[in-house]
């Protein structure tokens, strides 16, 4: 039996290949600027033509070429190596949002910076969420040196959470121990290449720029073989043109150069089709996430990478909210759906508030229901025989259809439960459990997982190379030892 898989298409065949062919023009005549000299080398070594500014074309065979080297599926393990997250087709896969500068507090409901406490209960919470797939370094710490806070967040994340990460680099001499942590956790590095447990994201500045540190990120993961995540982010109407068509072709236009800069490195080399794009909203300066407008963009771009053959990531089921409420709710389940029929292999932003900024576990906790709908929606339905039996019984039967064989084989199958923080009771029950909010529900769940699940421990000879690694990188940057918390698997 096969079930019809629902889809989500913006774009004809035709404006692909229309948005694309301008993105080749446009890397060809206008080129892109590198700061990083080493990969402006390799791309003027392999074909491309030096341009006035310090900018370097891009011809359009030297593009198709990498275009073709590139995978067509990554697939990033979980810390054992046992299980991995599939990045291809129409697969759908969430993480947490990364990189959040605060958190919502759960007393105060108020921002505040997060330190290791937060990053540790963050990591322990993602582990134990059945519908985020991976983790990310979600929360950038605040009781550390911001020197040495991106290998932090991920030596964190290894620490206490098993599952595959999303991570970047702060510095282009961050990714050096971040690799190293990883291939200590992996069992070597020719392990870590064969399973890797790692996505590194690499972000060009619009328009057409790649920075030194972003360049490098892709040589790096290109050469060690970690899968490199491309988050082009043309804001439209501020960075990038203002009409959506527009701001495509510049999005593909950034994501082609990287993808030739990662693949002269080392053809082959696993890289994914990613972004942050968004609409600029002139009437306050600030960037939608939200949106639908970016939302619209998120879809089409992912269009636009699967026609060319590669895995497609995307920044949506996130929230510009400043709290969890009806806004929150709606912005987030608007973008998982979409995401969801769109096909986007890795979803970025469970839990994200703020334009990006901002990270709550109680909106983790929410969302990680809104993953499990949307998961199911894309089973679809299954159509097999019988179709309908029980209706050629006796329908005087009062509990016929509760109790009929048919409805206990498929109550699993057929319907997705989700946890009380989704309250399905009726209003009476409601009121007599103190008329919780979704955010009280959540809360409550939080401080539950908390007190109940305990992420599998490190072997104690990788945990103890995890912290060399770390404390040597914290004495490079003055600090003799990392916060309380951190090395532990304390509550």
């Amino acid at each position: 039996m096969q079930t019809l898989r629902p889809c989500l298409k913006l774009l004809s065949d035709a404006d692909v290949t229309r948005i694309v062919e301008q993105a080749l023009s446009v890397l060809e005549h206008v080129g892109v600027y590198i700061e990083n000299r080493e990969a402006m080398e390799l791309v003027a070594s392999s074909g491309g033509r030096a341009l006035e500014h310090g900018r370097v074309a891009i011809p359009g065979d030297l593009a198709r070429r990498a275009l073709g080297t590139a995978p067509r599926s990554v697939s990033v393990y979980s810390r054992d190596g046992l299980s991995c997250v599939k990045l291809d087709g129409m697969a759908v896969n969430f993480d947490p949002g990364s990189a959040a500068i605060n958190i919502l507090d759960s007393e105060t409901r108020d921002i505040r910076p997060p330190v290791t406490r937060d990053l540790v209960r963050f990591a322990r919470l993602t582990d134990a969420l059945e519908y985020i797939d991976a983790q990310s370094t979600g929360l950038v710490p605040s009781d550390v040196p911001r020197s040495i806070a991106d290998r932090y967040r991920l030596y964190i994340a290894l620490k206490h959470c098993r599952k595959p990460i999303v991570t970047g680099t702060f510095a282009v001499e961050g990714f050096a121990p971040m690799r190293d942590m990883l291939a200590a956790v992996a069992g070597g590095e020719e392990e870590l290449r064969k399973r890797p447990t790692a996505i590194f994201d690499a972000c060009p500045s619009p328009p057409l720029k790649w920075s030194n540190l972003t360049a490098q990120t892709l040589l790096d993961c290109a050469r060690s073989g970690l899968p490199a995540e491309l988050v082009a982010m043309p804001l439209l109407g501020a960075t990038a043109p203002a009409a959506i068509a527009g701001g495509l072709v510049q999005h593909t236009a950034e994501s082609i150069s990287g993808i030739v800069i990662h693949q002269l490195a080392c053809p082959g080399s696993p890289i994914i089709y990613g972004g942050s794009p968004a609409v600029f909203d002139m009437r306050t300066g600030t960037t939608p996430m939200g949106a639908i407008e970016t939302m619209m963009l998120d879809c089409a771009y992912v269009q636009i990478g699967r026609s060319l053959g590669l895995p497609t990531h995307a920044y949506m089921a996130l929230s510009d909210a400043k709290t969890l409420d009806a806004q929150a709710g709606l912005e987030t389940g608007i973008g998982a759906v979409l995401a969801a029929l769109a096909g986007v292999n890795m979803v970025s932003g469970p839990g994200m508030l703020d334009f990006e900024s901002c990270q709550s576990l109680e909106k983790l906790v929410i969302d990680n229901e809104i993953c499990g709908m949307v998961k199911r929606l894309i089973q679809g339905i299954a159509v097999e025989e019988p179709l309908a039996s029980e209706l050629y019984a006796d329908l005087s039967a009062g509990d016929l259809f509760l109790t009929s064989p048919d409805t206990l084989a498929r109550i699993r199958s057929e319907f997705f439960y989700p946890s009380a923080v989704i309250d399905r009771r009726e209003r009476d029950l409601w009121r007599a459990d103190g008329r919780k909010t979704a955010f009280e529900a959540a809360r409550e769940r939080v401080e539950h997982l908390m007190a109940r699940h305990q992420p599998a421990a490190l072997p104690e000879d990788v945990a103890r190379e995890l912290d060399r690694v770390m404390l040597t990188e914290a004495r490079r940057h003055g600090l003799e030892r990392v916060p309380e918390g951190a090395m532990s698997n304390e509550r």
